[in-house]
């Protein structure tokens, strides 16, 4: 398996860190525009490899995307990060130009990717991604609701006192601090209800800690966050390679499914090796529905500014 990854700063370099460790690729590619980082961070990372004990081979390259042919997947990390203080939405303007700039250069030298898009805005950049390639549905995925998921059982775990491993949970919506949908309802620990362990304002706490999970980690680094974002991704790209079938909350472009058409939105999906294999339709309540629409709408809003 070849993997791409466009972006060789923080969190593209943990992306390639995270997939090289856990071995089950050949190849990581690792792209940037900026002379020689890309192949200083792949060569930084090869020393690695008889320290962490895998045997990917990971290379770099400066904007030459002739080295990227024949991926199997590709993760577009590429743009400028969050400042403190910066909504992911401000971004759009000079991340849109980047980000349809990289997906058309990888198309053209690997025609059968799957493409997961972690730059923001990323639920408008993953349906900018849509809007330029045409690729089936199912070969472009946005990673935020598996990072977002991610920091809620996080946050669970934490306010129930437990391992992290006990609990589960699911976040929905759109990839920004007022759109996401942290399922609290859903969220248990070894499948009891978390709400059996933790009171409702304890549980509030939680939901509103989760929705500011980024903010909160670029006010203390002064930049994005990029260990567990990083770690998102390669979860993706391992349930492709591997074909697990493994279900992540990500961005897909929705035909329908949870009443939405035309609008790339966090939704529970089935993921392996032909991509997103489908979308689960969880059954919510008419709260989450409600939710869910509203996060819609200002999805769709920050869609409309790709034309402005």
């Amino acid at each position: 398996m070849k993997v791409t990854v466009v972006g060789a700063g923080a969190v593209g370099a943990s992306c390639a860190e995270y997939i090289a460790i856990k071995d089950f690729a050949a190849e990581v590619v690792l792209v940037d525009i900026k002379e020689g980082f890309a192949e200083g961070k792949a060569m930084d990372l090869m020393q690695t490899a008889s320290l962490n004990g895998f045997d990917t081979k990971i290379t770099g390259t400066t904007g030459d995307y002739s080295k990227t042919a024949g991926s199997d997947v590709a993760v577009i990390t590429s743009g400028i990060p969050r400042k403190p203080g910066m909504t992911r939405e401000e971004l759009i303007g000079i991340n849109a130009g980047i980000v349809k700039t990289v997906a058309t250069s990888l198309i053209e030298h690997s025609p059968n990717v799957i493409i997961i898009v972690v730059s923001n805005p990323m639920d408008t950049m993953t349906y900018l991604t849509h809007q330029a390639l045409g690729l089936p549905k199912n070969r472009i995925i946005g990673m935020g609701g598996a990072l977002d998921s991610a920091r809620f059982k996080y946050r669970l775990a934490e306010a129930v006192d437990c391992p992290i491993s006990d609990v589960d949970g699911m976040v929905i919506g759109g990839h920004s601090d007022t759109g996401m949908i942290p399922l609290t309802r859903l969220a248990t620990r070894n499948s009891v209800p978390v709400s059996q362990f933790i009171s409702d304002d304890r549980m509030s706490e939680v939901l509103e800690a989760t929705k500011v999970g980024g903010a909160t980690l670029t006010k203390l680094l002064g930049t994005s966050a990029w260990y567990a974002p990083g770690a998102a991704v390669s979860g993706m790209v391992q349930a492709i390679g591997c074909d697990l079938k493994k279900m992540f909350p990500c961005s897909a472009l929705l035909e329908g499914e949870y009443g939405l058409n035309d609008i790339s939105i966090g939704v529970p999906c089935i993921i392996g090796k032909n991509g997103i294999e489908s979308i689960v339709e969880i059954d919510l309540n008419d709260a989450e529905k409600a939710k869910l629409e509203e996060s819609a709408a200002a999805v769709r809003k920050t869609n409309g500014l790709l034309n402005a």
